[in-house]
């Protein structure tokens, strides 16, 4: 069963980072605006978060926390996706050998797509 979700998890993993990301940042923005803007009305969203009054604090460090979390998943995704396919673009089975473990490392944690894609590498280059 958690084989089930992690992998789901590591398919999806870019678009739940953005969405991980845009709710933290809504949830973060909800603190600020009733610690630094408590006399701004801009309607439907500020009326919850008069509603709320004290319990923005809660908000404020959740939201930051969700927030970090979903940027540290969207930045770790980019980079690793960077590196494989800047990997991926040698010719020189040589150079590709030097870093075989390194992009094995990383396709772990990407999408199952990239796994085909360093499998045909490797068979074009004669890898095992």
């Amino acid at each position: 069963m958690s084989s089930r979700i992690t992998g789901f998890l590591k398919e999806y993993v870019f678009g739940l980072s953005i969405i991980v990301t845009i709710i933290g940042f809504i949830i973060l923005f909800m603190g600020v605006i009733w610690y630094g803007f408590r006399e701004v009305e801009i309607g439907f969203y500020t009326d919850i978060i008069h509603q709320l009054e004290e319990w923005n604090a809660y908000l404020l460090v959740i939201g930051l926390i969700i927030f970090g979390i979903g940027v540290y998943y969207l930045y770790s995704y980019l980079k690793n996706r960077k590196f494989f396919l800047e990997e991926l673009e040698t010719k020189k089975r040589s150079e590709f050998l030097k870093k075989h473990g390194e992009i094995r490392d990383t396709v772990r944690n990407l999408p199952s797509k990239y796994m085909r894609m360093l499998e045909e590498k490797e068979e074009e280059l004669g890898v095992k």
